[in-house]
């Protein structure tokens, strides 16, 4: 019988316990494809990214077989956020800057076995169309034994809805269809691969109330600075 490739760390476990009653309770969490994650072994673990709520919501269900490492912005990373982001294996990332440090320490987590989680897209999703970065590419090709797995979740945008309006929060694991980075294929395009396999499961969902409004009224700066091929300020 397979074992873990490492212990759950306290910090984790503590952190997946005390948002366990927001996911799984008011959640009504449900997760499909969990076998598709390997209990050992370096894993590349892509997800879309709607909600604030998105990286707990995944640690939470995939916490019976690993612990995910996630690249995540580096401006978490505050007196007291940080010990505790620290504690989970969590690792900082500026974006938006190329920052090789970070995909250094992804890559050398990989090789040392562990599961490092990335949102290709890069950003919360805020009802845009965002193209897939190439990192999670970058980080393929440089450990290619990685095993792929991607993760599409939805209904994290209404957890913070509480008392109001209740989420069905759903968490699926699956293998991508057109597997592993393939010989010679660009890592941009190979992101962008993941991305489009994972948002047929998961569509753009809208966090916020005001937001989809001025969105579906057309009125949302951002989503229009989108449209229009730029990047907000």
């Amino acid at each position: 019988m397979e074992s873990r490739v490492e212990s759950i760390s306290a910090a984790y476990r503590g952190v997946m316990y005390l948002s366990t009653p927001a996911v799984r309770w008011w959640g009504q969490l449900e997760v499909t494809g969990l076998e598709h994650l390997p209990l050992t072994g370096p894993v590349l673990l892509a997800g879309n990214h709607d909600s604030y709520w998105d990286t707990v919501t995944v640690g939470i269900a995939g916490m019976p077989r690993r612990q995910v490492r996630a690249l995540a912005k580096s401006s978490l990373w505050k007196p007291v956020l940080g010990t505790v982001l620290d504690g989970m294996g969590q690792i900082p990332i500026d974006r938006g800057r190329g920052d090789v440090g970070a995909l250094d320490r992804a890559i050398e987590e990989l090789q040392n076995g562990a599961c490092i989680g990335i949102f290709p897209e890069g950003t919360r999703s805020l009802g845009r169309t965002l193209r897939a970065r190439s990192g999670i590419g970058r980080l393929a090709e440089q450990v290619p034994e990685a095993t792929i797995v991607c993760v599409a979740v939805s209904g994290t945008v209404l957890i913070p809805r509480f008392p109001n309006e209740r989420p069905r929060v759903r968490v699926e694991f699956f293998r991508p269809a057109g597997g592993g980075l393939a010989p010679g294929e660009n890592p941009k395009a190979f992101a962008n691969r993941l991305l489009s396999e994972i948002r047929e499961r998961a569509p753009i969902a809208v966090a916020g109330r005001r937001r989809a409004r001025r969105i579906a009224s057309g009125a949302d700066p951002v989503a229009e600075a989108a449209k229009a091929g730029n990047r907000p300020a």
